[in-house]
């Protein structure tokens, strides 16, 4: 379908969750310069244009959509030595786990906590894509766009990326305005893997004694225990995993400054260690001193909606209270139950949480 308009696609099909009408107009762009073509196309019939990668994060209406979806198929990796670290410039359509893999593979460190993630590597810059103490703002080194108006290249270093917890630019102020075509990241030669996350320092204490291997061969051992958790929780696409009909975690960790945690105990009238939480920067960017995250998990079931939840042809996964998934279903009953979620959790602690997939309407 590469170089080709298609018309009336489903988009289901183009997605984790496996939900969503046609797109009126369809264009699998496998290179740049399609892609500028695909623009041009939109914007002289002055369509409504929206860019897919992965479909992992991504929730279409029933209705479909009445413009035209551009979907960015650009491939290709290089891996350049850089002395003690190794730069690698990966197109945006590339597959996220499948660059982790080779990663891991070659002994580079920086990226192994992020393992089975899935969607593009283009994706992960634009909610700065983190997991199990890593996030992608620690290993960028810069990001190449296309701007969607004037068609030309930008290229924008990490730190004028704006990252924060599971936001930058690309989210916030940019939404929109530009296509990911490429991200580079520096990963490190012979260093030891760093777990700064409880669950998977566990897992891997179980399972591999890290401290004797070789760090090639503990970056392995931490990309295996990642994957393993993923997979208990159903958070990895699996063919004939019900639960893994979903765009992941739905809910963003809700942050909260020193006198919101008070409010919150002093709401529920509870001792110090009734409301579990954990510090908000974790090694990434997740926020000032004093700040830490509310597990957004333990809010959904502490307000009522307990794993294995169904509502009509949608529901809460079995393995994970983050991850609402479909069962046959609609996107209208899947964000009806979004909204009761996030109705009980405000009504019972007084918190409102924030979605973190995109729904285009």
């Amino acid at each position: 379908m590469h170089n080709e308009l298609c018309e009336n696609v489903p988009l289901a099909p183009h997605t984790t969750i496996g939900l969503g009408g046609d797109a009126r107009y369809f264009w699998d762009c496998a290179s740049e310069s399609e892609l500028r073509e695909a623009l041009q196309f939109g914007a002289a019939r002055r369509l409504p244009i929206q860019v897919l990668a992965g479909g992992s994060n991504m929730i279409f209406s029933d209705a479909g959509y009445s413009g035209l979806v551009v979907k960015i198929g650009l491939q290709g990796a290089e891996f350049r030595d850089a002395g003690d670290a190794v730069l690698v410039q990966v197109a945006a359509g590339a597959d996220w786990d499948a660059l982790v893999r080779e990663a891991v593979d070659r002994g580079l460190a920086g990226i192994e906590c992020l393992s089975g993630i899935p969607g593009t590597v283009g994706a992960t810059p634009v909610q700065n894509v983190g997991a199990y103490g890593q996030e992608i703002a620690e290993t960028l080194v810069s990001v190449a766009c296309l701007d969607r108006a004037s068609l030309e290249r930008r290229q924008f270093r990490a730190d004028e990326c704006r990252f924060a917890y599971r936001q930058s630019r690309f989210k916030r102020e940019d939404r929109d305005r530009y296509i990911i075509l490429e991200v580079t990241l520096l990963l490190r030669k012979q260093v030891r893997p760093l777990l700064r996350y409880a669950e998977l320092a566990e897992e891997v204490r179980r399972t591999a004694p890290i401290d004797a291997l070789a760090p090639a061969a503990a970056l392995g051992a931490v990309r295996d225990a990642v994957l393993t958790l993923r997979r208990r929780k159903s958070m990895v696409l699996a063919a004939g995993d019900p639960n893994a009909r979903s765009v992941g975690s739905f809910f963003l960790n809700p942050i909260l400054n020193p006198a919101a945690l008070e409010s919150l105990r002093r709401r529920l009238g509870t001792t110090d260690g009734a409301v579990p939480t954990f510090p908000a920067n974790g090694g990434g960017t997740g926020g000032g001193v004093g700040m830490v995250k509310v597990p957004a998990a333990w809010l959904v079931e502490h307000a009522g909606f307990a794993k294995g939840y169904r509502r009509g042809g949608v529901g809460i996964s079995s393995n994970h209270a983050l991850a609402l998934v479909n069962h046959g279903g609609t996107t209208a009953e899947l964000l009806a139950l979004a909204e009761s979620i996030e109705r009980a959790v405000y009504d019972r602690f007084g918190i409102r949480l924030e979605r973190e997939p995109v729904v285009v309407e």
